[in-house]
């Protein structure tokens, strides 16, 4: 049916709400203090005015339960405010009209309860911010804050079209991340596929994922799996935006969908049922289509381990220590061109490691490393448009892996030599491995 209907209510009918919830699917509550007082602010300010809207609450009506997906963070922090003024506030109040409206909001009032450690940090500290706050408001600006602020109260039975309004009301927000709006979609295609999959299993992905720093997790999607995904398909990549989410939405293994190029995904039907009892992992692929729901959990949380320990055993390997030393000491690495020089290197070396495995591994680092070092050793200026103009149009590493089906095809790949190039002593020691490896015409200097 889509939307149900579309109302503007007060904060206290908002709150009085005893059918809201908060679904997994949602984010953390991440509001700090200084968006609480800037709130708090905004109601005294307009406190003059006959109303002051705040926002749109968007709600997905799932039965009799509402569903917040969209306007969570304000949610809350309106049931903060109401908690404080009820326990620290209604004692006191000396209008009975207001009293019993206090009173009667006491009984019935959104109450819901966090275990990521996250948002347990920011409820509580932003209960106390308020308290302070509310000690100090006269009755009339309680007044106004429970019958004058208003939302926006969009309520949508189409589960489909209410993540729509989330995505797009979103996307023109500072504060919601690519990989916050990815949970949120891939939780729910979880929900539609054909696993049976408990909600105690659902939630603990939920607290798995919400485990990862979200500056872990954000770096994790822009310098490694998003580029990958993208430089393999030799689109440009430089910077991950909401825009980009669509390179981790595949498809949904489910009776709804069953082209033909589905059906093989479709067999992994019985690996995911029996997955607990095989124990084993899934043959993930850095460029494999994405499957939604608990597999891209998976993946995502697979390479976040993977990239540490591959980089720490290839140290040891026989071949590549002395590169790998190299780059982790010259007197340049901490410099930003570096730095993307040993992005490139990582990522192809990575991806490489994650189709082919260890095989011909010391070879393979050599050419890797010459390809994602040349352009540090060719230009004086390094930035990331122009490592992703060398990707996409000069030498393209990741779309060469993607088509390879065996190691010689990256191995035997020529690669040219430098001739003369930017001198600097800060990238000597990278100079003397090219040299080495005949892969620069000078004397060394």
């Amino acid at each position: 049916m889509g939307i149900v209907k579309t109302d503007i209510i007060s904060i206290s009918e908002l709150i009085s709400k005893q059918n809201l919830r908060i679904p997994e699917y949602q984010r953390p509550y991440k509001w700090t203090q200084s968006h609480v007082n800037q709130l708090l602010n905004d109601i005294k300010r307009f406190s003059g005015s006959n109303t002051y809207r705040i926002g749109t609450i968007v709600i997905h009506q799932d039965d009799k339960v509402w569903n917040i997906v969209d306007g969570q963070q304000r949610c809350l922090t309106f049931t903060l405010i109401a908690r404080a003024l009820i326990l620290h506030r209604l004692k006191n109040v000396k209008n009975e009209k207001l009293k019993e409206q206090l009173a009667k909001i006491k009984e019935v009032y959104f109450k819901p309860s966090f275990s990521n450690r996250t948002s347990q940090h920011n409820l509580k500290s932003n209960y106390f911010e308020i308290d302070r706050y509310i000690q100090k408001v006269s009755e009339d600006w309680i007044e106004y804050f429970l019958n004058k602020c208003e939302v926006t109260l969009l309520v949508i039975d189409d589960e489909s079209e209410a993540f729509q309004f989330f995505d797009s009301q979103n996307a023109r927000g500072k504060d919601l991340e690519p990989h916050d709006l990815l949970k949120a979609f891939h939780l729910r295609e979880l929900n539609r596929s054909n696993e049976r999959i408990e909600k105690a299993e659902i939630n603990q992905i939920v607290e798995t994922w919400q485990d990862i720093q979200t500056e872990e997790l954000a770096r994790h999607f822009s310098d490694f799996l998003f580029r990958v995904r993208g430089w393999s398909r030799s689109q440009s990549s430089k910077y991950f935006s909401k825009n980009d989410t669509h390179l981790f939405k595949g498809i949904t293994l489910n009776k709804d969908e069953n082209y033909p190029y589905i059906k093989p995904y479709n067999l992994l039907g019985e690996y995911l049922i029996n997955k607990d009892q095989n124990n084993s992992d899934f043959p993930f692929q850095l460029d494999q289509l994405i499957i939604n729901g608990r597999l891209f959990f998976e993946m995502v949380i697979y390479y976040l381990r993977m990239r540490d320990e591959i980089l720490e055993q290839l140290e040891n390997e026989k071949g590549i220590k002395n590169i790998l030393d190299t780059l982790n000491k010259y007197d340049g690495k901490d410099r930003t061109g570096d730095k993307y020089s040993r992005m490139l290197f990582d990522c192809a070396i990575l991806y490489y490691v994650d189709k082919f495995g260890k095989s011909e591994i010391d070879v393979a680092t050599e050419k890797i490393f010459i390809w994602a070092y040349t352009p540090r050793l060719n230009y004086q200026n390094l930035t990331l448009a122009s490592i992703d103009n060398y990707v996409i149009h000069e030498r393209n590493i990741f779309f060469r892996i993607k088509d390879a089906i065996h190691p010689s095809h990256i191995i035997n790949w020529s690669l040219p030599r430098i001739k003369g190039g930017y001198k600097n002593e800060k990238t000597k020691d990278i100079r003397i491995l090219f040299e080495n490896m005949n892969y620069y015409e000078s004397s060394r200097n």
